[in-house]
């Protein structure tokens, strides 16, 4: 937490606003000095004198507004972009010849400030608008502008720009910093934790894992269950997601058992919607939220470490044919074999991928299984996947297991809604 104080006391903007604050200070003295040693150019002096006393009053009294960027509002600058404009029109009536005679405004370069002002609040766009305006007032108040006239309006149009563009990016890059402390914070905490959690919890699991085997029975039923939660504990210490199963005591029937909440279609804090942390219908999920009751002690799950945002027909849909996947390694590779998920975001498309270590899928076998009438690889996985403009690819060797890859791409979150209506439609 320090360090993200620090981070934030460091910001690149304060320097930034304090340099303007100095800035608006020395042009007023300058624009004072500039028109106090020309005053004898002046048709009427009186028009001059009244514009600069403004001008310093305003000046003056806005250097708290200049402090920094929760200050500096929008209104702010509106007025103050428009005091510089009206110095630079005034200028011909109080200096009649300065349409035919190059020769500073009245507010000379203080004017810069009010445009410096727009590019570090709101970046090169607002510095384009404010620094094109101001243009657009000199080459009126010249009325027949020279080549240094043209010259020191582009030079302040661009110059500003480039500002507003590095403020930007240094916000951006400041941003950054940020969150990588953050996350090294969190990873020395978790570090921290794993510690603690390897010298205490996760020995006890152990040890009723081992002692439970040993005993046979219901406590070997204890054991397995303790197995299951060390894998995820670990993982979870680890940075995954997996959660640790609900274990209740049947009363009648005096056996443990393990619950573990479906990943489709339950509502409440342990539905869909409670995993994704708190998205509707119309929200995201986090896939590896349905995916993480998943892993035990024969099925790991590998993620990217960070969140893998799907809409929540699609998270769902996927998260029920990787089940479909897992269900027919149970089936078909046995009890004992291991599975491996892997979770893959690509960005425009997310991948996970569903590997065994069984015996593998004889070649035909899946195309007799349809004409038998079981359709659970082609509806529960294809079927799915094709609905959400995906596809399955499954390939198998004899011996060397059998690896499903699901492919969905990020849909468009109202087609699905589209679709979803569609379904609930052509149901009723």
């Amino acid at each position: 937490m320090a360090r993200r104080e620090q981070v934030v006391r460091m910001s690149v903007e304060q320097p930034l606003w304090r340099a303007l604050t100095a800035y608006r200070v020395l042009t007023l003295v300058y624009a004072l000095l500039l028109a106090f040693f020309g005053r004898a150019r002046y048709e009427h002096p009186a028009v001059a004198a009244g514009y600069l006393a403004v001008l310093a009053v305003w000046t003056l009294a806005t250097l708290p507004r200049v402090a920094n960027a929760a200050s500096c509002t929008k209104r702010f600058l509106a007025a103050d972009l428009a005091v510089a404009l009206t110095g630079i029109l005034l200028t011909p009536v109080a200096d009649l010849q300065a349409q035919s005679v190059d020769g500073p405004t009245l507010p000379s370069i203080w004017t810069a400030g009010a445009v410096l002002a727009y590019a570090i609040k709101g970046g090169w766009r607002w510095a384009a608008v404010a620094s094109t305006l101001v243009g657009v007032a000199n080459l009126v108040e010249r009325a027949h502008p020279s080549r240094d006239t043209l010259h020191n309006v582009l030079l302040v149009w661009v110059a500003s720009i480039g500002i507003g563009y590095v403020v930007q990016i240094a916000r951006a890059s400041e941003r950054t910093l940020a969150r990588a402390l953050e996350i090294e914070a969190a990873t020395r905490e978790r570090e921290r934790l794993a510690r603690d959690i390897h010298d205490s919890v996760l020995q006890v699991l152990a040890m009723v894992q081992r002692r439970g085997t040993a005993l046979g029975g219901e406590a070997a039923e204890l054991g397995r269950m303790a197995g299951e939660q060390e894998i995820a504990l670990r993982t979870l210490v680890a940075g995954g997601l997996v959660r640790p199963s609900h274990v209740s005591e049947d009363e009648s029937a005096g056996a443990v058992v393990r619950i573990v909440e479906s990943s489709e279609g339950a509502a409440g804090p342990e539905g869909p919607e409670g995993l994704g942390g708190g998205a509707g219908e119309a929200g995201e999920i986090d896939l590896r939220m349905l995916l993480a009751p998943r892993a035990g002690a024969r099925i790991t799950l590998a993620d990217p470490g960070a969140p893998v945002p799907l809409a929540a027909p699609a998270a769902r849909e996927l998260a029920a044919a990787v089940g479909a996947a897992l269900d027919n390694v149970r089936v078909h590779a046995g009890e004992g074999a291991r599975a491996w998920i892997l979770v893959e975001d690509w960005g425009d498309e997310v991948i996970v991928t569903v590997r065994d270590d069984g015996p593998g899928i004889p070649e035909g076998r899946l195309a007799q299984a349809e004409g038998e009438g079981r359709m659970g690889v082609a509806l529960s996985i294809r079927g799915r996947l094709r609905d959400l403009g995906g596809s399955a690819e499954l390939i198998s060797v004899p011996g060397q297991g059998t690896e499903v890859e699901l492919k969905v791409p990020r849909t468009p979150r109202d087609q699905l809604e589209q679709r979803d209506q569609r379904e609930q439609r052509g149901k009723a």
